[in-house]
């Protein structure tokens, strides 16, 4: 299952890495300047095509691809001599104007933003189904005994609906979470349904160090009544099955998963009192563990589908997904500076890698569609941060690049060459010391699993 993981992730990351280059590559063919290779995967082509004046390979590690645009020569040359500038040679990078690069360095994220809405456009247009829990809270210091949280200083209560986070409407947990994620640190008026009566409150989510998140204290509800048990799991083996509903553990009544999480955890062995077809049984699980999940239960939780929608909402729908994306991947970017733990908040190629794959698979495992689904989502959000990290104007980032242009054309002379070498090298430095630093946070994330 891990290799299913790690193969689905990998496809997953080429597939939007290889858009981006597409980008480059068609937008470089649009302003006149050749193309020597342009390759799907890196490493040593195992096929190879001369189509015209490209040639098209297939590289041995299928991740991602390249454009290789003609110029290079030209630079070495020019970097080695000491030169003012490049040599303007027609057809080559840097024989063309600033601006004709600037609009090659630019279609490699537009690409990917577009990628990301026709996608996000795609599957709002076909509608689909989601699996949620309802916008019910548990307050979390009533299972973290001891511990107070922003939503017990705000005056919440366990079994109040969160119906709407700072001017938005929230039908279900999901929506509930992301409102408060995305706003840490910030005061969000909150109104809650209790037992009918309509109260508005004010809480400020702690900032939680070790995600970069905004979170208030609280469990989001869930009847205790079983949706799916692992075959041969300890539940199975214990008689249990879907649609049974948990009534008591050690004769202490369950009103929710959390009271049945609290009442296993650390126990050598519970009795169970469940009610199956409107008949009380009882159980005994021989081998409690420390959590429901270990157990091989799986919650019931609420199905709906998304609505069908035309061409044109579809597409509204999928550009203002994508920009909800952006706005909130900025204020990411902006928690960097705030003091989290970045080798548990920023992730890596590997652990990218293998949440895509997770995610992948993890809904592939309920259905094909929901498979899809979930992969396209986080293939759209991967995306639209690789638009924004690109355009960042850091050297070796087509951000960088674009700098570079842009004072060559206020200045109205090419930059020497080696100020541009100096500059690149610079990004060379910083991003690989970026991938170290993602890469060991990814490995210390893995030996914590």
């Amino acid at each position: 299952m891990e290799i299913v993981r790690i193969a689905l992730g990998l496809f997953g990351l080429g597939i939007v890495v290889f858009i981006h280059e597409l980008g480059h590559f068609l937008a470089a063919r649009l302003v006149g300047i050749d193309v020597d290779a342009f390759s799907i995967g890196w490493g040593n082509p195992i096929l190879k095509k001369k189509i015209g004046s490209v040639e098209y390979r297939l590289g041995m590690f299928p991740l991602g691809g390249y454009c290789k645009m003609r110029g290079d020569n030209e630079f070495r040359e020019a970097y080695e001599k000491h030169a003012s500038g490049v040599e303007p040679v027609k057809g080559t990078f840097y024989g063309m104007s600033p601006w004709r690069r600037i609009v090659v360095c630019l279609a490699g994220p537009v690409f990917n933003l577009a990628f990301a809405i026709i996608v996000l456009s795609f599957i709002w247009g076909i509608g689909f189904e989601r699996q949620t829990l309802e916008n019910r809270i548990v307050l979390a210091s009533e299972i973290d005994l001891g511990n107070e949280f922003p939503a017990d200083r705000a005056g919440f209560q366990t079994g109040d609906r969160i119906i709407e986070v700072d001017g938005r409407t929230t039908n279900f947990y999901h929506e509930v979470q992301e409102a408060i994620a995305i706003n840490p640190e910030k005061l969000l008026p909150v109104t809650i349904d209790r037992e009918g009566a309509i109260i508005n409150l004010y809480v400020t989510p702690d900032l939680d160090r070790s995600s970069g998140m905004g979170r208030i204290g609280v469990y989001f509800w869930a009847d205790p009544v079983i949706g799916d048990i692992s075959i041969d799991s300890d539940a199975a083996n214990a008689g249990l099955l879907p649609g049974d509903r948990i009534v008591n553990v050690e004769n202490n009544p369950i009103s929710h998963i959390m009271d049945f999480d609290r009442m296993i955890k650390d126990n050598s062995a519970v009795t169970i009192d469940y009610l199956r077809d409107g008949v009380e049984r009882s159980t005994q699980l021989a081998d409690s563990q420390t959590n429901w999940s270990e157990l091989g239960i799986r919650w019931a939780v609420v199905h709906y589908r998304t609505p069908t929608l035309s061409p044109p909402a579809a597409l509204v729908k999928g550009a203002s997904e994508s920009w909800k994306t952006f706005t909130t991947y900025l204020k990411g970017l902006t928690l960097l500076f705030k003091g989290i733990d970045l080798t548990q908040a920023v992730s890596g190629p590997l652990r990218i890698t293998y949440m895509m794959g997770d995610v992948a698979a993890e809904g592939f495992g309920v259905n094909f569609g929901a498979g899809i689904r979930s992969m396209a989502h986080f293939l759209s959000f991967i995306s639209v941060a690789l638009f924004v990290m690109n355009l960042l104007p850091i050297p070796l980032f087509d951000g960088g690049q674009i700098i570079l242009f842009i004072v060559e054309t206020v200045r109205r002379k090419p930059l020497p060459p080696r100020a541009i070498g100096v500059f690149q090298t610079v990004g060379i430095v910083l991003v690989a010391g970026l991938l170290i630093f993602a890469v060991f946070g990814d490995i210390m994330y893995f030996i914590r699993r």
